[in-house]
C-alpha cells in the first residue's frame, strides 16, 4: 500500500474514532446529568407534589423502547394541561431517562407529562421511530383523562430529533396523509394547542444543504451526515414523497392545505446552533400559513443549550416558553368561555 493510501486510511479511521468518542461522551455525559438530576434531593418529585409512574408499556413489542413515564401533579384540583414530550439525541441515542429533568420541569409547572422512549436508529431507521411516537400518542390519548389530563390543553414538546418528531406528529394531526400510521393519528381528531420544537433538525434528507449554504467544520458535517444516514438508512438520501414525514419542514413548506387549524408554535434556538437555518425556514413557512409563531434566538448559545437549566439564557428560554404556553392556554380558555 502506498504511503498516500495509508495516510488516507489512517485519516478515515481517526475521523471515525473521533466521531464515536464524541458520541460516547455526549451520551455518557447526558446520562450522568439525568442521573444526577434524579438523585438530587431538590428534584424529588414528591417534594414538588408530583407522582411519577415509570416504564409503562405503550407498545410492548418494542421492549424498553416502547415505554413511557407519566409525571402527574398531585395537588391539582381539576384536570390539568398535558405535555407529550419526545427526547432528542440524533435519532440514535438517549432516552426518556436522560430527559427526566425536562419532564420534571414541565410537571413542576402543573402539566401532566408523558415522557416517551422510541426505537432508535441506525438499527431502526425511519419510519420506525416515528411509528413509535404515533403509538405513544394513541396511548396518551386513551389514558390522559384517567391521569387527570385535559386533552383540550395539549402541548407537544421535544428538542433536536424530538423537535423533528413532534413537528411530524403535528403534521399527522392536521394534514390528511397517505401513511397508515399518520392516517390513524389524524383519525383521532386530537390536535395540540401549541408545539414547542426546540433546536430542531426539521429536514433530515439532503443534509449537505447546510454546508452548501455556509461552510461548516468537518466534524460537524460528519456528525450531521451520520444522523441523516442513520435515520434514513443510506447515504445521500434526497427529498421524496416516501420520506416527507422524516422532513416535516417540507410538509409546512408545501402547497398542501391542512384540514385542521395548525397550532401555535414556540421555536427556541441558539445562534451558534448548526441547525439554525432549519428553524428560520420553519418560522417563515409557518408565518406564510398565518400560524402564530414565536421564534427566539439566544445569542451565542449552542445546540440544546436549554438543557443546562442552571445557565442564565437557558433559564430565560424556559421562562419565555412557559409564558408562551400560559398565554396560549389562557387565550383558548377565554375563547371557550365567550
Amino acid at each position: 500500500m502506498s504511503s498516500t493510501r495509508k495516510s488516507q486510511v489512517r485519516s478515515r479511521v481517526q475521523g471515525t474514532l473521533r466521531r464515536r468518542v464524541r458520541k460516547l461522551l455526549v451520551r455518557n455525559g447526558l446520562t450522568a446529568l439525568g442521573t444526577a438530576m434524579r438523585i438530587n434531593p431538590l428534584a424529588r418529585p414528591s417534594k414538588h407534589g408530583i407522582a411519577v409512574e415509570r416504564n409503562i408499556a405503550y407498545r410492548p413489542q418494542s421492549g424498553p423502547a416502547g415505554m413511557l413515564d407519566v409525571f402527574r401533579p398531585t395537588r391539582a384540583t381539576g384536570p390539568v394541561p398535558v405535555v407529550f414530550y419526545v427526547h432528542g439525541g440524533g435519532f440514535s441515542m438517549l432516552s426518556k431517562d436522560t430527559h427526566w429533568g425536562m419532564a420534571m420541569t414541565f410537571a413542576r409547572k402543573g402539566f401532566l407529562v408523558f415522557n416517551i422512549n422510541y426505537r432508535l436508529a441506525p438499527k431502526h431507521p425511519f419510519p420506525r421511530p416515528f411509528e413509535d411516537v404515533c403509538a405513544a400518542f394513541h396511548w396518551m390519548v386513551d389514558h390522559a383523562e384517567q391521569y387527570g389530563g385535559d386533552l383540550s390543553r395539549l402541548i407537544f414538546a421535544g428538542e433536536s430529533a424530538g423537535a423533528n418528531l413532534v413537528s411530524a406528529l403535528t403534521a399527522a394531526c392536521t394534514f390528511e396523509r397517505p401513511e397508515p400510521y399518520a392516517r390513524a393519528v389524524f383519525e383521532r381528531a386530537v390536535v395540540p394547542q401549541a408545539v414547542v420544537p426546540a433546536c430542531g433538525l426539521f429536514q433530515v434528507s439532503d443534509i449537505e444543504r447546510f454546508w452548501r449554504r455556509k461552510p461548516m467544520p468537518g466534524w460537524i458535517q460528519a456528525m450531521m451526515t451520520e444522523i441523516s444516514v442513520g435515520y434514513l438508512g443510506k447515504v445521500g438520501v434526497q427529498p421524496s414523497a416516501d420520506n416527507e414525514l422524516a422532513d416535516p419542514l417540507r410538509v409546512y413548506e408545501s402547497d398542501a392545505e391542512p384540514v385542521r387549524t395548525l397550532p401555535k408554535f414556540f421555536l427556541p434556538m441558539g445562534t451558534r446552533d448548526p441547525l439554525l437555518d432549519d428553524q428560520r425556514r420553519l418560522e417563515a413557512a409557518l408565518q406564510k400559513r398565518g400560524v402564530e409563531v414565536i421564534a427566539r434566538y439566544y445569542p451565542g448559545e449552542i445546540h440544546a443549550f436549554h438543557a443546562f437549566i442552571w445557565r442564565e439564557q437557558a433559564r430565560e428560554c424556559w421562562e419565555e416558553k412557559f409564558a408562551f404556553l400560559e398565554s396560549v392556554i389562557a387565550a383558548e380558555q377565554a375563547a371557550s368561555a365567550a
